[in-house]
């Protein structure tokens, strides 16, 4: 059941509806690229992976 104060005033609601549509909020997107996003995560893990191997090397750990 919904509850009748939590509605807004007609003319409160107007007002929302005209500023929702007016587009103020709406920005151009590029397309979501998945495998551009998985080649960067690739790349930054490999050289992650390499930072810790040549420390550890360094060190003599490893």
């Amino acid at each position: 059941m919904e509850n009748e104060h939590n509605k807004l005033y007609p003319e409160d609601q107007a007002r929302v509806d005209q500023f929702l549509k007016s587009g103020y909020n709406e920005t151009e997107r590029k397309p979501f690229r998945p495998l551009k996003l998985l080649f960067i995560l690739a790349i930054m893990v490999s050289a992650l992976t390499g930072t810790s191997l040549i420390l550890a090397w360094v060190a003599g750990v490893y």
